[in-house]
């Protein structure tokens, strides 16, 4: 009896009790309006994405853990949405979570995210789109570092990361000339080029 004690214990220290681990959602309340500043058919998304990014955006797919083009970016700038140039992340606010993904713990403004409750794969998560266009990101979880104590969980292939003093690409420009936010332009105004 007391060789099975033993043998629980550190089980019950990982998993307290409580917890249900399939519900990973975090205290963030679903917010997506369902109609978004940017929208198009799915043929013009196949033809502007690639079939990664197709998948990972419009169809909440995820890319393999540790294949992502950032997730060991350690240089200084802005990650902005790959479906529409939409800015969603400062770099100062990326952090190694360990899980293999690009993880952030705050958005670079309030009001680039959007919530929804994801229920596939038997879990409740929390997911994430760009409030642009309705795209998918990844999930936010509630074991990031302080101040938010958030972990935004994102897939490379659904961002563009641009350097500070780095020329942004089209996409970003036109985002930030015809869609963005005075707080967007605010926070990438004297970043990047």
């Amino acid at each position: 009896m007391i060789r099975i004690i033993v043998l629980i214990l550190p089980f019950l220290a990982v998993f307290p009790q409580g917890i249900n681990h399939k519900d990973m959602r975090v205290d963030v309340q679903p917010n997506d309006p369902g109609t978004y500043r940017i929208e198009k058919n799915q043929q013009q998304w196949k033809e502007q994405l690639t079939p990664l990014q197709f998948n990972i955006l419009r169809q909440a797919g995820t890319e393999r853990p540790f294949t992502g083009e950032y997730n060991d970016q350690k240089d200084a700038g802005i990650y902005f949405s790959a479906a529409t140039g939409q800015p969603l992340f400062y770099s100062d606010t990326k952090f190694d979570s360990g899980c293999g993904w690009p993880s952030f713990f705050e958005p670079i403004t309030p009001d680039a995210l959007y919530y929804r409750t994801d229920r596939s794969y038997g879990k409740i998560r929390t997911e994430v789109i760009d409030s642009s266009s309705g795209s998918h990101l990844g999930h936010v979880f509630d074991d990031g570092p302080p101040p938010t104590g958030l972990r935004y969980c994102m897939n490379s292939a659904a961002l563009i990361f641009v350097p500070v003093g780095g020329e942004a690409p089209g996409i970003v420009r036109k985002y930030m000339e015809n869609f963005a936010t005075e707080a967007e332009k605010q926070a990438v105004e004297g970043k990047i080029i």
